[in-house]
């Protein structure tokens, strides 16, 4: 079977900003790595590259193989932060239409900047996100 590509690194959180992000974005990195922190009671974890996660489910791929990934995670990609709602994204549309302007997949939250959307809805909508995954957590 093959094994996932995105593991767990020894990369701290504080290295990844340091090295990998434009010092633009930190304030919102630091932002929402705390939000996610308060709501899951873990600290940052880097998973490959560019992901930082917090706390662990065993994650079950279409073919029944499980792998641990993370309750919640987020990402500062190039365009937008992207915030990892592992439930998906769908259940929290009421939230979501209150929190300001952003865009949606599966289980990604697609936002540009922090200033862009209401900061008490998001956390709310990371709390709901992570108590929906308690049940899975490892």
């Amino acid at each position: 079977m093959a094994e996932a590509k995105t593991k767990p690194t020894t990369v701290t959180f504080d290295q990844f900003l340091a090295t990998s992000v434009d010092a633009a974005r930190h304030a919102d990195c630091r932002a929402i790595a705390a939000m996610m922190q308060r709501a899951t009671k873990e600290p940052p974890e880097m998973w490959g590259d560019t992901i930082v996660g917090f706390g662990r489910y065993a994650m079950t791929y279409a073919d029944g193989r499980e792998a641990p990934w993370p309750v919640t995670a987020f990402s500062p990609r190039k365009n937008d932060l992207t915030i990892y709602l592992m439930p998906g994204t769908e259940q929290f549309a009421p939230q979501l239409a209150k929190l300001g302007k952003h865009k949606t997949a599966k289980v990604c939250l697609y936002i540009k900047r922090l200033s862009d959307v209401d900061l008490g809805v998001l956390e709310a909508v990371v709390s709901a996100s992570v108590s929906a995954m308690a049940s899975k957590r490892m």
